[in-house]
């Protein structure tokens, strides 16, 4: 998915933080509701001007960048 378009920093609004390009919401307050059990139609109730496909872009944008933080996994040693 390119989540790129969906998702916007800009220095001017929320302090430069990412938030779904269009509105105020961060990507930080979608991906903590998820954390917290919601699932996408409770985000979509707390945020109507949300759509599916934009938490869709968030969820791909934190596995992206999970991945790239995650550290590489060493080759287990055999006794």
């Amino acid at each position: 998915m390119d989540y790129a378009k969906f998702i916007l920093r800009d220095p001017q609004v929320c302090g430069g933080e990412p938030v779904i390009a269009g509105t105020r919401v961060t990507i930080r307050t979608i991906l903590a509701s998820l954390a917290e059990g919601a699932n996408i139609a409770d985000i979509l109730s707390d945020f109507p001007a949300l759509t599916e496909e934009q938490v869709m872009a968030v969820i791909a944008f934190a596995a992206d960048s999970a991945e790239e933080d995650l550290p590489t996994q060493g080759i287990p040693r055999v006794a």
